[in-house]
């Protein structure tokens, strides 16, 4: 298809839940990153960042011209409000580009603490509608996150009814949270932990059977169909093949989940987006896929893939119900070793720049420099004999067989 020239390209905004993931997501392609404090980010499973990361973060970020947005967008109570009028002063000077909210109060405390600070309005908010948007862009905020159940032509809507200077920005791969936006109550009901304050037990993973109060042991399997809601056990996300689609929608921002993911995931999903952008704004007229980038992005650790509500509404077959177990097909070691591997296996060096590179290892070395046949100690260095030069930040991945 013929691409309009004059569209600005998106910013391509990954998840960093550490320091070592920041630095990733960058050196991979990211224009962007998204990371959480120690507190009111609502991925308390990632390792998260301390004041002195945060400062190292953003300089690494700035340095290449790139940017850290810091995610506060818990649905705070009570208590939480003066801690977080303290967090907020503990880093507001630290050069972060923009805080995430969700919360009114937070909000308005974000305007009376840091006056300057840009102010990302969370999907948590359930912005499903222009005047929504435009109301939060009328009270100061530089953008907003669009719900996950919006479709593209929504989005487009979005995009002609409000100011240009507004910022919209979207998920597009990953973990498709379930209730508006992930405004979820089943964990906190069932398992006692709040998934609005970061604390996710997954309860829409887990196997369910309904049983009629009558008829004690007969148990029948929960599923939805077109005209149902999707509560349990949602597929992953994947719009890169319909990447020509999001760009043409007037998004400013993709989005990519995945806080608590591996380097390997952050690297590998950042590279195949980023080059998926690119192909399009290089391309001189007619912007053709490369489908090469779907084998790279299933090689990550992840559930069945959809277009979730983008091209339509979903039916049940967007769903998933047999299980909720992640599709695993590749290992991945680093330099510093993180899973165990053999001499004469296969692997693929993944490389921030250019294709990956499969080779047989041949030849491998503990740090002493002696030779040995397996890496099974996680965080040892081991060297291998490459056939190419690698850049630094190579990741290495294995297929399990």
């Amino acid at each position: 298809m013929n691409r309009d020239k004059t569209i600005k390209k998106p910013e391509l905004l990954a998840p960093a839940g550490n320091l070592d993931k920041l630095k990733i997501a960058l050196t991979y392609g990211a224009d962007a990153v998204y990371i959480g404090g120690e507190e009111f980010s609502l991925r308390v499973a990632a390792d998260n960042f301390s004041a002195d990361d945060i400062i190292e973060g953003v300089k690494f970020a700035h340095e290449r011209g790139k940017k850290v947005y810091l995610t506060a967008n818990v649905i705070p109570h009570n208590s939480d409000i003066n801690e977080y009028s303290e967090f907020l002063s503990s880093v507001k000077d630290s050069g972060i580009d923009a805080v995430i909210l969700s919360d009114l109060g937070m909000f308005a405390l974000t305007k009376e603490i840091a006056p300057d600070l840009d102010i990302h309005v969370s999907t948590q908010a359930n912005n499903v509608n222009w005047k929504s948007a435009e109301t939060w862009y009328n009270m100061g905020a530089k953008r907003v996150i669009l719900a996950r159940e919006m479709s593209l032509d929504e989005i487009r809507e979005i995009r002609e009814r409000t100011p240009k200077e507004l910022e919209l920005e979207a998920f597009v791969h990953g973990a498709m949270c379930i209730s508006y936006s992930g405004r979820c109550l089943l964990s906190n009901y069932m398992a006692g932990r709040d998934s609005n304050r970061g604390e996710c037990a997954h309860p829409c993973r887990w196997k369910y059977f309904l049983m009629e109060e009558q008829r004690p042991g007969e148990y029948m399997p929960v599923y939805e169909n077109e005209r149902g809601t999707f509560i349990y056990n949602s597929k992953d996300l994947c719009m890169l093949q319909h990447v020509d689609k999001l760009i043409e929608s007037g998004l400013s921002s993709f989005k990519i989940e995945g806080r608590v993911k591996s380097e390997f995931y952050v690297a590998t999903i950042v590279k195949a987006y980023r080059k998926a952008i690119d192909d399009y704004f290089n391309s001189d007229e007619n912007y053709v896929f490369d489908t090469k980038l779907l084998d790279e992005v299933k090689k990550v650790s992840h559930r069945d893939y959809t277009t979730g509500f983008y091209l339509g509404k979903p039916g049940g077959s967007e769903q998933h119900y047999e299980s909720s177990s992640y599709i695993r097909n590749y290992d991945m070691a680093e330099v510093i070793q993180k899973n165990r591997f053999f001499k004469g296996n296969t692997v693929e060096f993944l490389r921030p720049f250019g294709d990956f590179h499969a080779q047989v290892i041949e030849y491998m070395t503990d740090g002493e420099g002696n030779e040995i046949e397996v890496a099974n100690h996680p965080q040892s260095v081991v060297y291998i004999k490459s056939e190419i030069e690698l850049e630094p930040d190579t990741l290495i991945r294995m297929e399990r067989k």
